[in-house]
């Protein structure tokens, strides 16, 4: 002990003094906790000083103090087993380790972010909020908890307590990025893009380097239809990273851009290097590909398109049995009888019109026609109907809502109906009578939307199935459409369409409108008179000017939707037709009838 510092016994009596003194006289416990941080720069002191100095109104001066703090706290052996624990993913160890910890120093404010981050990740969404504003109330400065939190709200949907979260970070610490990065999604994912365009602004200005945050605006700008600035953006990120493989994918899912031969070996280079991660190289291997599409390469393009559907596959596998298993239970159990019983049944509203189809068939095209009816209002692919599937049978999978929805009365068939119109209303942001959903993939879920949205329409769109084949194997989509890494899972995937659709027809007769992609781009007037028709509209002239129709669009057709109606890419299977031999085998008299059905089996 140095001649000038106090015994310890001593110096914890003071301490006791000092935080009693906090409660009266902030200002003199100051004066006290920096006489004894002067004595020895530990945590419990120096967060009674950040408290006392908040207390007395010296809030910045508070937060430098907190952190030091937390720094210190967090090298404790109590905690350092606990975070061990957590770091690898085994919370169950952690949790019990960290509330052991939190009994002996119950103020600590790591230790309430990582049990709210362990209580986030069992989806206890209440305790975790509770736990995340604890760690925030001990130590307002601790922006880790903040950003945590922001995430936490961000993931569940909560994208306004996410922004409040993560202006309180940039208020603390204005260039932070992540914090940057994350108001600027949650900006968008709320679909306020001139302040989401801001905020990436902001996010350049603080990190002009950052070649993710440049690729993410390019996301933003291609949704909302600034194609120039968008390929400005990816071609930034590119230009700092040459190996970002989001970033050339982002500037091939334009779709209307042409590479050439200098970006082809750009990105053959990229891939030849061993710190490319995994995800970069799964992105550009799908950019490459279309790359060489664009130069009519077509044999290197497939093996190229093959070789990032092998990497994802081996990342989503997929069991193809599934959809089968589906589709017969479901008919199955939608019988004539099935839907007579249940006549009159379900939501009376008539506002929902719901696009379905296989990804990359043409439903983007047909939700943007429909959406420039000055009666109709495009959202986007919403994901509702699937919600309520899921939770009527929370442990049926994707086909438990078969077991239950059949064992249900009216009220609650009519329950579903109307939480489905309630559900959707925080997309519609016009007064407009009629709104589409464009999830194509709620053609599972069509005989239930035909009882529970009796009144709503149903559009099935088709397209070629060796052009619609190709065109999923080709498109990497992020969530979801597991089955397009494999030609006889697509074909599977789409005979499984047809016999549904089919059956629908038969048992339920005049209920879905049908349309092919071919048929809209050889009569476009004709096809959208039809379909004006079925939803009960009267022609407008703006439907056939649809491209000029400044609505965001969110799907890999944006730009395509941007420009009148051509036939490119009608015949593109063609080229790789030496190449398709198992989609054309699978996909046998589906393919044989088109556009025909053949008979069911």
């Amino acid at each position: 002990m140095n001649s000038g510092q106090m015994p310890d016994r001593a110096y914890d009596q003071a301490l006791r003094e000092a935080f009693a003194q906090t409660k009266t006289d902030p200002a003199n416990a100051v004066e006290a906790f920096q006489a004894l941080v002067a004595q020895k720069r530990e945590m419990v002191a120096l967060r009674g000083l950040a408290q006392a100095m908040r207390l007395s109104g010296d809030e910045m001066s508070a937060g430098p103090l907190e952190l030091e703090a937390i720094a210190i706290g967090i090298k404790r052996p109590s905690f350092a087993e606990a975070q061990a624990a957590f770091l690898a993913d085994d919370f169950e160890t952690a949790e019990v380790a960290i509330r052991a910890h939190l009994r002996t120093d119950p103020a600590d404010p790591a230790a309430a972010l990582m049990l709210a981050k362990i209580a986030a990740s069992c989806n206890a969404t209440v305790e975790a909020d509770n736990l995340f504003k604890r760690a925030i109330l001990l130590a307002p400065h601790y922006t880790e908890a903040h950003l945590a939190f922001a995430k936490h709200a961000r993931e569940t949907g909560r994208y306004e307590l996410a922004l409040e979260a993560l202006n309180q970070v940039l208020r603390l610490q204005p260039d932070q990025l992540n914090a940057l990065a994350l108001k600027a999604s949650a900006l968008e994912q709320l679909r306020r893009f001139d302040e989401a365009d801001t905020a990436f602004t902001e996010l350049h200005r603080h990190h002009p380097k950052n070649a993710r945050g440049w690729a993410n605006h390019g996301f933003m700008l291609k949704t909302v239809g600034r194609q120039k600035d968008a390929i400005k953006a990816y071609r930034t990120a590119i230009g700092l990273d040459v190996s970002y493989g989001l970033a050339w994918w982002g500037l091939s899912n334009l779709k209307t851009i042409r590479f050439d031969q200098q970006d082809i070996a750009a990105m053959q280079a990229a891939l030849q290097t061993e710190q490319m991660s995994a995800e970069n190289r799964l992105h550009m291997l799908y950019a490459l590909g279309k790359a060489l599409d664009d130069n009519a390469r077509f044999e290197e393009a497939f093996r190229t398109f093959s070789e990032g559907a092998a990497i994802r596959l081996k990342e989503v596998p997929y069991d193809p049995d599934q959809v089968t298993q589906h589709t017969n239970k479901m008919r199955e159990t939608c019988t004539p009888k099935f839907f007579a019983d249940r006549a009159g049944w379900g939501s009376e509203r008539n506002d929902p019109i719901f696009i379905v189809s296989l990804p990359r068939s043409g439903s983007t095209l047909v939700e943007q026609i429909l959406s420039s009816h000055p009666m109709i209002e495009g959202t986007e692919e919403l994901r509702d109907i699937e919600r309520i599937a899921l939770s009527i049978a929370p442990t049926g999978g994707t086909g438990g809502w078969l077991d239950v929805l059949p064992g249900m009365d009216r009220a609650q068939i009519r329950s579903l109906g109307d939480h489905y119109i309630e559900a959707t209303k925080r997309f519609r942001h016009t007064d407009r009578p009629f709104f589409t959903d464009k999830m194509p993939s709620n053609w599972v879920f069509a005989a239930m939307i035909m009882t529970i949205l009796p009144n709503a329409k149903i559009i099935d769109v088709k397209r070629h199935p060796m052009g619609c084949g190709l065109a999923n194997f080709m498109q990497h989509f992020n969530w979801g459409i597991n089955y397009s890494y494999d030609l006889g899972h697509i074909a599977n995937f789409y005979k499984n369409n047809v016999r549904a659709i089919a059956h629908l027809d038969a048992v339920a007769p005049n209920r879905i409108h049908h349309l092919t992609y071919e048929s809209l781009v050889e009569d476009t007037e004709r096809e959208v008179r039809r379909l004006l028709d079925y939803v009960g509209l009267p022609f407008d002239e703006r439907c056939m000017r649809f491209f000029e129709n400044d609505r965001a669009v969110y799907t890999p057709s944006s730009e395509q939707v941007r420009s009148p109606i051509n036939r490119d890419g009608m015949e593109r299977w063609k080229s790789y037709a030496p190449y398709l031999g198992e989609l054309e085998e699978a996909l046998g008299s589906v393919l044989d009838c088109y556009p025909q059905t053949p008979p069911l089996t």
